[in-house]
């Protein structure tokens, strides 16, 4: 009898977009395949494999979460952070910042019912490529060994949003009764565990290793596109690394209380000693992946000018996610540090976004810069000479505390132009603020200033103005097209024309590996010179003297866990990475519920630079998860909400 893909494609009790199970079965499609036919040849079964791959994250396309557009899984991550504001009112991060998400809001759905979806169509393929009978030799330990380390990552993915949900890999039949339905939440541990336990088996049976991969959702015969042994034991280490933070292993009391409906805690209660073996656990993992893979597959991205390491551009082509690197692996490729990344995607939106308008100059230099980069992340950023320079905030969060010993000044502008120490090129170019001058390169790689040259300059140069009447101000050309901040996010924009599209969009990349081993190490063993060895690699490749001692060289942090904090925000910035690491450390209810600044661009003159607040940022204890689907609540009754909704 032909088995049909009916009931995997509408989705389990989680999916429902309906008040019954009756509604529910009554959504199937009529032109459905028989799974005979999807597994009939290789190309049909390797293109079924393929669609598993197709709910991976692709980040170049956070304006459109909730707008109805994109693909479903791009996050509202960087805008819902401490590191930008979008300036279209409609974008997801809003109403994450503005403490309007409520179990009802669409993209809450979005996200959970697709990485289910995903889940679901790699279970089918786990459990039904066998019926292909002209597979090549290996194909079939190799495929589902993916399909099954593509199901641990979704489940990675829904983990960090939801916290512990329900771990389903058994596709329900048609005749599923109500009662079948009814699907509690698996624990924090046992959900962790799952992960690790897939990822695990996934390698020790047909993973493929030793090439460079990506989350293509094309997948190909020459490995780009597949999931390698370095993804997999990447991704242990994500899993790692959220199990043991504060959020995921006990600490948070908020969640101490919560538990299913038949009374199962839902989060653990682990000792002070259980808690530092899950961080050595994180530490093992990580330093299992350096000892395989770095200075083999990977390494960080390093670009020399005139013998000479260039940490601007070394770092700036690190994260581009250049399309023409991904079979070029030396040392300045982005392709040496990428791990995970999904190359099939339109860049075109994101480096709209991060293009200033520039009114009045040619399309290739017009657009939006609609992205623009908070205040508290510009003040994140080193000086040239390492250290920080604002410590903290008066009450008002608008007064910085400023670091004598780094040598900021807040006020008044440069008379000189300031050039990179290596290469002489133009970093802060005369007469703008004293505060953006004299920074260290990740700085000018990272956020586009009122007065700073354009990347652009193949139809001459171009300099951006965010004040009111500036080219790219809020009183000039289009009012929807501006920064509300003053700022635009200048990381991965476009080197040429804004609309090429040419980048790939980088996931996981091994400078966080680097910072989760330290972190870890600092957590479970703080007196290891590897956490200092790590930190320092990172600092050296940005240009920035590093910790311990020497001539050159800064005094070692008095609290590490704070520097290694400090040098995770600057070197991850605006890579999806800091709206989940203050949740996981539980510091969220400190750097989220806030206001938020930017420069006055209601003004011109020296009214222009003056700290002004962009918005009032909202965060309650209940916003460290987002919180289960209200339509799958009221279908699951086994289905425990997260706490505060």
């Amino acid at each position: 009898m032909k088995k049909t893909l009916t009931i995997f494609l509408i989705g389990i009790v989680l999916l429902l977009g309906s008040n019954s199970c009756n509604d529910y079965l009554d959504q199937v499609p009529n032109d459905l395949l028989t799974l005979d036919k999807v597994f009939e040849t290789r190309e049909t079964t390797l293109r079924y494999l393929n669609t598993a791959y197709t709910f991976m994250p692709d980040e170049f396309q956070q304006r459109d979460v909730a707008r109805g557009n994109g693909q479903g899984t791009s996050g509202a991550w960087t805008a819902g952070s401490d590191e930008a504001e979008y300036v279209w009112d409609g974008n997801g991060a809003n109403t994450i910042n503005n403490g309007s998400l409520t179990p009802s809001t669409g993209f809450v759905w979005d996200y959970w019912s697709r990485y289910y979806k995903g889940i679901r169509v790699a279970t089918l393929f786990i459990e039904n490529a066998h019926l292909c009978e002209v597979l090549s030799a290996g194909d079939l330990e190799q495929w589902t060994a993916e399909a099954r380390a593509v199901r641990a990552i979704y489940y990675y993915y829904l983990f960090r949003l939801y916290g512990p949900v329900p771990i389903i890999n058994t596709p329900l039949s048609e005749q599923a009764s109500s009662a079948d339905l009814q699907i509690p939440r698996n624990s924090v541990e046992e959900v962790a565990n799952y992960i690790l336990s897939e990822l695990q088996t996934a390698m020790d049976n047909g993973l493929i290793d030793n090439i460079k991969t990506s989350s293509n959702v094309s997948v190909t015969e020459k490995g780009l596109g597949h999931i390698d042994q370095a993804i997999a034991k990447a991704f242990k280490i994500q899993t790692r690394m959220l199990a043991a933070s504060h959020l995921f292993n006990g600490s948070n009391e908020y969640y101490s209380s919560m538990a299913n409906p038949d009374g199962k805690k839902l989060f653990p209660n682990y000792s002070e000693g259980e808690k530092k073996q899950l961080w050595a656990a994180a530490a093992k993992e990580a330093e299992e992946f350096l000892t395989k893979y770095d200075g083999q597959n990977y390494g960080l991205t390093k670009v020399y000018t005139d013998g000479d390491l260039d940490p601007y551009l070394s770092y700036r082509e690190a994260v581009r996610g250049n399309k023409n690197d991904l079979t070029n692996f030396d040392s300045r490729s982005s392709s040496r540090e990428m791990i995970f990344f999904r190359q099939e995607c339109n860049a075109s939106t994101m480096q709209y976004d991060r293009t200033p308008k520039h009114f009045g100059y040619p399309g290739n230099y017009t657009a939006s810069g609609g992205c623009g980069a908070v205040q508290e992340i510009v003040d994140a950023y080193a000086m040239a000479n390492g250290i920080k320079p604002i410590t903290g905030y008066q009450s008002d969060y608008k007064t910085p505390i400023i670091n004598p010993a780094s040598g900021y000044v807040d006020n008044g502008f440069t008379t000189e132009d300031y050039l990179d120490p290596v290469t002489g090129r133009i970093f802060a170019p005369k007469g703008v603020l004293k505060a953006w001058a004299n920074r260290e390169p990740r700085f000018y790689a990272d956020i586009t200033f009122s007065g700073q040259k354009w990347l652009y300059d193949g139809e001459g140069d171009v300099y951006s103005y965010f004040n009111f009447t500036g080219n790219s101000g809020k009183g000039i050309g289009n009012s929807n097209d501006y920064s509300k901040t003053g700022y635009v996010v200048r990381k991965t924009a476009p080197l040429g024309p804004w609309g090429n599209g040419d980048r790939i969009c980088i996931l996981l990349r091994l400078a966080q590996i680097y910072l989760d081993y330290a972190e870890a190490l600092n957590e479970s063993e703080p007196s290891n010179p590897n956490i200092l060895k790590y930190v320092n690699y990172i600092r050296e490749r940005a240009g920035v003297p590093q910790y311990g001692t020497g001539s050159n060289a800064l005094p070692i942090p008095s609290d590490m866990r704070q520097a290694i904090r400090d040098e995770r925000r600057v070197e991850l910035a605006f890579e999806c990475a800091r709206y989940f690491d203050v949740r996981r450390w539980g510091i969220a209810e400190e750097t989220q519920n806030r206001p938020i600044h930017g420069m006055n661009i209601a003004k011109d003159g020296d009214e222009f630079y003056e700290r002004t607040v962009v918005e009032n940022r909202i965060f309650q204890k209940k916003h460290y998860f987002f919180p289960i689907p209200e339509k799958d609540i009221n279908i699951n009754r086994a289905l425990t909400q997260n706490m505060g909704w």
